[in-house]
């Protein structure tokens, strides 16, 4: 069971988010305004994840990648699945404060 859940949510490559943020990535955080407020990456959207079909074309129109966070890695996963179907490149980026963690590393 552990070795599945590994493989849905942190399977293949990892990912170098800092690297596509540094190349005009945008993140969007999913959560709701309310856990936004709470702590947020600096410079990250606040999209939440149950809105997110009615802002494809918003995104789209950005031309640049997606990096979805949230809580957990759940509703962001869902979120990065629903952008990609739409034809942007997305990525999960998991737990919002993992990810600001990752994005400060030297």
């Amino acid at each position: 069971m552990i070795g599945l859940l590994k493989r849905l949510f942190a399977g293949g490559p990892k990912t170098d988010f800092k690297a596509l943020v540094a190349n005009g990535a945008i993140v969007v955080d999913v959560r709701t305004p309310g856990e936004y407020k709470s702590g947020h990456i600096k410079g990250s959207l606040n999209m939440p994840v149950d809105s997110i079909r009615g802002k494809v074309s918003e995104l789209k129109k950005k031309g640049k990648p997606v990096i979805t966070c949230c809580r957990s890695g759940a509703r962001s996963g869902m979120a990065a699945g629903i952008l990609k179907q739409n034809g942007i490149e997305a990525y999960n980026g998991g737990p919002w404060h993992v990810l600001g963690r990752q994005l400060q590393e030297s």
